[in-house]
């Protein structure tokens, strides 16, 4: 009879296409969770967390059913085996939304789940902080209510194991929870374990120790405090080496966190610059896979923005050329050539020295022809049109403004206008004085 009930359990497991609504399966794997034969409490377990896991209507029966209930009164009678499933199913059912996170945490579930960051086998552990990172994803409220539990400090414990594995889950787990309660991360002393772990040569776990210290660094836009701690903790040095590190996701991890740095105030940015940042992040531009070229062009966004020397320095790190063959590649993504765009409106709006490098880089007619396409997409349109109106109200160089005349709609047409009243009023001015002299 035994071996019946460990059939039915393996054929739930490995047919992923039964119709779980109709077929009573729910019902079926209910009694055999708390079956007195260990393979079938454990098989039973892990069948439900599959069927859970792709399909949310499942999840909402296991947790109304009562099944969950019954994995988590069972969660510490039995071997770490039965430990590793019931943890499963947890996460397999807090991955879909709050609500379904929080019907979780309703029934007590982050007292059983934290307590097993404790255990002595790896693989509980790293299910547990797999666990709790999907539930506090979601929202800032059930992100407070794992950290209330008592989990950061057991999770930065957890990080400095051996086990790289077990590493990776637990920098994925703070990277949840840093994206809505990022003080919380600094409080309990991850930083240092954090930066440290970029020593190891995991590209995946380089990947999530980058992550984990962006979302601190740029969780709250009104903190820079947080993003000055990041980088008091030494995470500046290895964020420029890892910006040319070989594997795609890890370089673009790198410029999001030099990104989340910047953005916050000019002594950062200007930190950034004097460590020699600009250089890694106009080498980011040219690649063409990999996802690096947005943060890479929005990190220059905003070390350009914060000052006019600051733009400059973009500038001179020939940072320009890059952003407007960006533009110009038809084959470039529209986030990218929209991040572009903004760049360099930041960079032009400064003076007319700072307009004059994005105008003969020949930016003008390209934007121009963005913006009027009418297969261009709103976000497009408006990038476009707003780098325009920044580079224009700045530019004195007639030779890129005078294709714009015949072919800028009215609402470019007027920035032009005025330029062209100011270059003709420095020529009279000029005029006037070699006369007197």
């Amino acid at each position: 009879m035994s071996n019946q009930r460990w059939s039915n359990c393996c054929l739930l497991e490995v047919d992923k296409n039964l119709d779980t609504k109709h077929c009573g399966s729910i019902e079926l794997l209910r009694p055999l969770v708390s079956d007195s034969h260990s393979t079938v409490r454990q098989c039973a377990v892990v069948a439900a967390a599959r069927l859970a896991e792709h399909d949310e209507e499942v999840a909402r029966q296991l947790l109304n059913g009562g099944m969950v209930t019954t994995a988590l009164e069972n969660l510490h009678k039995y071997n770490v085996y039965y430990k590793r499933s019931a943890l499963y199913l947890m996460r397999a059912i807090a991955k879909h939304n709050d609500e379904l996170a929080s019907m979780l945490v309703r029934l007590g579930a982050l007292e059983h789940i934290v307590n097993c960051l404790e255990d002595f086998d790896t693989q509980v552990k790293e299910n547990a902080a797999w666990a709790l990172g999907y539930i506090g994803k979601h929202n800032e409220q059930l992100a407070g209510q794992v950290i209330d539990a008592g989990t950061l400090p057991l999770l930065v414990l957890a990080f400095q194991e051996p086990e790289i594995s077990l590493k990776q889950i637990t920098a994925g787990a703070l990277v949840d929870l840093a994206q809505h309660k990022p003080e919380a991360v600094v409080d309990a002393g991850a930083i240092c374990h954090l930066v440290r772990g970029l020593d190891n040569q995991d590209p995946k776990l380089k990947r999530s120790v980058l992550c984990a210290l962006s979302a601190v660094a740029g969780g709250r836009a009104e903190l820079a405090e947080l993003a000055e701690v990041v980088v008091a903790g030494g995470a500046l040095p290895p964020a420029l080496l890892h910006a040319a590190h070989h594997a795609a996701p890890v370089r673009r991890a790198a410029a999001c966190l030099l990104r989340d740095i910047v953005k916050h105030s000019i002594d950062l940015a200007q930190l950034v610059v004097n460590t020699g940042g600009c250089g890694p992040l106009v080498e980011l531009l040219a690649e063409n896979t990999g996802g690096s070229r947005v943060p890479a062009c929005m990190a220059l966004g905003f070390i350009a923005g914060q000052s006019d020397q600051l733009a400059m320095a973009v500038i001179e790190s020939k940072a320009v050329p890059s952003l407007v063959e960006i533009l110009q590649n038809n084959e470039a993504e529209e986030a990218e050539i929209c991040a572009a765009a903004w760049t360099l409106g930041h960079i032009a709006k400064h003076s007319p020295q700072h307009s004059l490098a994005v105008a003969v880089a020949n930016a003008f007619p390209r934007l121009l022809q963005l913006y009027t396409d009418p297969k261009s997409s709103g976000e497009m349109r408006a990038r476009a049109l707003c780098c325009l109106k920044q580079s224009l109200q700045c530019c004195l160089h007639r030779p890129a403004l005078e294709p714009l005349l015949h072919a800028a709609p009215a609402c470019v047409l007027k920035y032009v206008l005025a330029q062209y009243a100011k270059v003709n009023i420095l020529i009279l001015i000029l005029i006037i004085c070699s006369a007197s002299s």
